[in-house]
């Protein structure tokens, strides 16, 4: 059997008494280490608490793992209980979807083992969940390279009046286009998009598209280590996060549609510390 058990947001304790069960009941655990990570990344010690906690030996699978030796995991599968460890739920990321559409095909029973994701818990803002649109994935810019599909999807939500949640960018074990070249690979280091550079990618964007979908004064709700004991949500125009320093990653960025009052009585508590960026930014959030 196959086990797809999401991990939730913070650390190895976040794991549902479900997911703990079935992991410590397989023989091959897997971890994917492409789509999000834990609050402690791809720290060896971090890893290690998994393991204490969970008594399995764990392989982080990162997205060249899975797409190339996917076959391998499905063999396995099919003699043995697998689990595939998923930060956040099983199915915040769409690319999921495939390897169980395989094992499907082949046979293979599959368990699903749910859990929180971002794309619940951005909630704690206030921003009520039903009142948002298609969620957008905003990609690190190149000097070649610059997609703005997301623009659109953004222009639809605003038009209907709903919130936008943008996901931010992570390059994990990514080669460089240089030694693809030279037929060798050689990965990049590790890069996580910040809410900052996410803000100028969307207003050099809107400066290409000119369409006014959103500009300085835009309201956005910016959210870092969502999850963790140090996460960090502040409230504020474009212009105004674009000047606050979020800390580690991983971040993510909500574009605010029309609001309710209600919604806007619970934003007001995470506004604190953009009237006045010279003063340090208080973590509403903790």
């Amino acid at each position: 059997m196959l086990f797809i058990i999401g991990l939730g947001l913070g650390d190895e304790k976040d794991i549902t008494l479900r997911g703990l069960e079935c992991v410590r009941k397989c023989e091959k655990v897997y971890m994917e280490a492409y789509t999000s990570l834990l609050s402690f990344g791809l720290a060896s010690d971090g890893i290690s608490s998994l393991e204490k906690l969970y008594g399995k030996t764990i392989t982080v699978a990162d997205r060249e793992m899975v797409e190339e030796k996917a076959d391998q995991i499905l063999s396995e599968a099919r003699t043995s209980d697998v689990a595939f460890l998923v930060v956040g739920d099983a199915f915040g990321a769409t690319t999921h979807s495939d390897l169980v559409v395989r094992a499907k095909s082949l046979g293979i029973e599959v368990r699903v083992v749910y859990n929180a994701s971002v794309m619940n818990a951005i909630g704690i803002c206030g921003l009520q969940l039903y009142r948002y649109g298609e969620t957008v994935s905003i990609p690190f810019f190149t000097e070649t390279w610059k997609p703005s599909s997301f623009y659109e999807k953004i222009q639809k939500n605003r038009g209907l009046g709903l919130h936008t949640l943008c996901l931010l960018d992570i390059r994990v074990k990514e080669p460089s286009l240089e030694s693809l070249c030279r037929g060798r690979k050689e990965y990049e280091p590790p890069r996580f998009m910040s809410i900052n550079t996410a803000i100028e990618q969307l207003l050099e964007v809107e400066q290409m598209e000119g369409q006014s979908v959103y500009n300085d004064d835009t309201l956005c709700v910016g959210f870092a280590r969502l999850g963790s004991e140090s996460q960090m949500i502040v409230a504020g125009t474009m212009k105004q996060l674009r000047s606050i320093d979020f800390g580690s990653p991983l971040h993510c960025l909500v574009i605010v549609g029309k609001t309710h009052p209600v919604e806007e009585e619970m934003l007001d508590f995470y506004k604190s510390g953009t009237e006045n960026l010279e003063q340090d930014v208080v973590n509403v959030a903790a």
